[in-house]
């Protein structure tokens, strides 16, 4: 048990803690890419101990261990610190910012990338879709709204885990997904996406980029290469 108190809130050293045992272990072959996705977006999410401990339950410590501590542990003080997440303070401010409003009238559109989220984003489809993809933006500034609007067509949102993301849209005759909804690391702009569909849907999903996945899956095979190479080793 790695709590004794699972009502306890969870604080972003914590959370931060049990992400980075997540990339430890599907570096090393643990857990796939999809469980990756699925455990990381809910321990960014997760309010209390209650909530990460299951996610962690089947692995073990980053560099050893039986299990992930969510408490500091004793002389942690001297340890490394836990990797940096994205440098949101280069992220937010500065820069050209794009248009406020993105349409799809029986089309699509995209917004992906690097480019400058607005304050107030509108996007709007109508027999059309839209994708909004946040995981390499920058933003105007630190409180950002994106309002999605789609009749009889889709929209989908795509962020990072590490960002504070806020849904509250309404769906009629549709769908307006607001699971992604949950708190970022430190320093993260707080985006707030609202709107509604209408025979429609809009979707909120979060996933690391594709130069993150890349990066995990060199780990992983470097992993095995070296674990390969271990077990080939002649016996001296």
């Amino acid at each position: 048990m790695m709590s004794e108190l699972p009502e306890m809130r969870a604080s972003d050293a914590e959370r931060e803690r049990v992400a980075e045992a997540l990339r430890e272990a599907v570096a090393e072959g643990r857990l796939t890419m999809e469980e990756f996705e699925e455990r990381l977006e809910a321990a960014y999410k997760a309010k209390t101990h209650g909530e990460l401990e299951p996610l962690v339950r089947d692995l073990p410590a980053p560099g050893g261990g039986t299990a992930v501590s969510l408490t500091k542990p004793a002389g942690a003080a001297a340890s490394a610190p836990a990797p940096a997440g994205p440098d949101w303070a280069g992220r937010i401010g500065g820069g050209p910012v794009s248009g406020p409003v993105a349409i799809g009238v029986m089309g699509g559109f995209q917004r992906k990338g690097t480019w400058t989220v607005p304050r107030r984003f509108t996007a709007f489809a109508f027999w059309g879709g839209g994708e909004i993809d946040l995981r390499e933006a920058r933003f105007e500034d630190g409180e950002i709204v994106i309002r999605c609007i789609a009749i009889m067509g889709g929209m989908q949102v795509t962020v990072p885990p590490e960002l504070d993301v806020h849904v509250g849209g309404v769906g009629i005759m549709g769908g307006f997904d607001d699971k992604a909804s949950g708190a970022g690391t430190p320093g993260s702009p707080r985006v707030r996406i609202t709107g509604f569909a209408f025979w429609g849907g809009v979707g909120v999903d979060r996933k690391v980029t594709k130069a993150e996945r890349r990066r995990l899956r060199e780990e992983r095979r470097e992993e095995r290469r070296l674990s390969r190479g271990e077990r080939r080793r002649p016996l001296e």
